[in-house]
């Protein structure tokens, strides 16, 4: 059945909601005025903004939990058994076979943390002093850390305008000591990992995933985490799915497993695994206790259920909203090797640099948008404790060889990704925002814009 038609009146009301662009381009296959659009008065200059009530993401796992991860969290309650390991009705075991099937791995265990999820991966590669560790400059401190904290030596390259490890400034930071490369996915982005495997292998180097910030993103048809020999992510309350705090190590290599698994309780290896590796391959070692408890499995149990909902929502959100502003002149947005693959967490535009990125910042917040740069990691090297290669003890062997003494942190090893952070900047997408609410971002984001450039 065909929809009614609009009267003229209608449908110019509707073009006005829109912005203009997606429905004059999409029904009359013709390009909004920008010059009249250019001329509305902006919020920020005293003009009536797009809307009075901000619109702002939050955090995406809480806003799906249900009865599912309620009755998850009951089961254990009844249980009086919150301890993991307590054979094949445990959460968290349940937990890690549907995200291992979810991912397409063939292992994954679940820890305490996405940091502690790093500790276990280092431990797992058998990172130790002595060995550097290839890692982007833009990142969250645990990936420097857990370097750092197993002994090696973190060496900075810069990235690129997707926010992830630019492959092309990997090679020649490579040194016969280098042992791996730690490719962050950042703000729901995933990084180019063809040209990264490529290097890793052509130097026997390996490759740790860090896909925190994009639970749930694809490359070139794979899962992040799935790709390299072995992948972290973090469960904590700005992850795509959440469980307050938690993390998980994923790999297809039985060795790699085993030494996480190990090393995240004790030195030990218990039933099931215990039987799947037939009492493991290799002696008990010094270790830690990472593990995860039933209440943190039984909530991730739910929230993996809903993982897809998640990403195909964000997906789709962004990509109206893409659309919508895609004819703007000059529109520069942030790169993405696999744009089907990515999040769509962000919809961030290069602006050319910080002065005219926060001028458009502060202009869409006038307008009752949220907007902000790049978050959820630092630029690490200009960070006063990392600049002064601060550690636990003063003989700690990361920067006591005399690479770790000559080697220079600070704003000089990394200029292009302090430009590309300040550049940066644009809309957090939320995976339940309404067709009314996409309209109002597509809205405010072309009035600022076109204000901004006009002639």
């Amino acid at each position: 059945m065909n929809p009614p038609r609009k009267n003229r009146r209608e449908f110019l009301a509707t073009v006005g909601a829109l912005g203009g662009a997606s429905i004059l381009m999409a029904s009359t296959g013709a390009r909004p005025g920008h010059a009249a659009e250019a001329a509305e008065k902006l919020a920020v200059d005293g003009g009536t903004p797009v809307r009075t009530d901000a619109l702002h993401a939050q955090p995406y796992g809480p806003q799906f939990y249900d009865d599912v991860e309620k009755q998850e969290l009951l089961d254990v309650l009844a249980s009086k058994s919150p301890f993991r390991w307590r054979g094949d009705d445990s959460k968290a075991l349940q937990f890690e076979k549907a995200y291992a099937t979810h991912l397409g791995v063939k292992h994954a265990i679940g820890v305490t943390s996405g940091t502690t999820a790093l500790f276990a991966a280092m431990a797992a590669l058998e990172v130790g002093p002595g060995d550097e560790v290839i890692l982007p400059a833009w990142t969250w401190y645990a990936d420097y850390d857990s370097i750092v904290l197993s002994g090696a030596l973190p060496v900075f390259a810069e990235i690129d305008e997707s926010l992830a490890i630019d492959p092309g400034d990997i090679e020649h930071r490579i040194t016969p000591r280098t042992k791996a490369i730690v490719p962050s996915n950042l703000q729901g982005g995933v990084a180019d990992m063809d040209p990264i495997l490529k290097i890793a292998r052509k130097h026997k180097l390996r490759v740790l995933e860090d896909f925190s910030q994009c639970v749930g993103g694809r490359y070139k048809g794979k899962f992040l985490g799935s790709i390299g020999d072995i992948g972290i992510n973090s469960f904590q309350l700005g992850k795509t799915i959440t469980s307050g705090e938690g993390g998980a190590v994923v790999s297809n290599d039985p060795t790699l497993f085993e030494r996480a698994v190990r090393f995240h309780d004790v030195g030990v290896i218990r039933s099931p695994y215990a039987e799947e590796f037939k009492g493991g391959v290799m002696a008990a070692f010094a270790a830690c206790n990472y593990r995860m408890s039933e209440f943190t499995g039984a909530v991730l149990k739910g929230q993996v259920q809903k993982l897809d909902t998640i990403c195909s929502r964000l997906r789709a959100n962004a990509k109206k909203v893409r659309e919508g502003i895609a004819d703007l002149p000059g529109l520069k947005m942030r790169k993405t090797p696999d744009q089907e693959g990515d999040l769509g967490v962000t919809v961030f535009l290069d602006h050319g640099d910080r002065e005219r990125r926060d001028k458009f910042l502060r202009a869409l917040r006038a307008e009752g948008i949220g907007a902000s740069g790049p978050g959820g990691s630092v630029i690490l090297p200009i960070d006063e404790r990392i600049e002064k290669k601060s550690t636990v003890h003063p003989d700690w062997p990361s920067f006591n060889t005399p690479q770790g003494k000559a080697i220079r942190y600070g704003a000089e090893c990394c200029p292009r990704t302090i430009d590309i952070i300040d550049r940066m900047g644009g809309v957090i997408m939320d995976p339940n925002f309404t067709e009314d609410d996409l309209k109002d971002i597509v809205k405010a984001i072309r009035k600022v814009y076109l204000a901004m450039h006009k002639a």
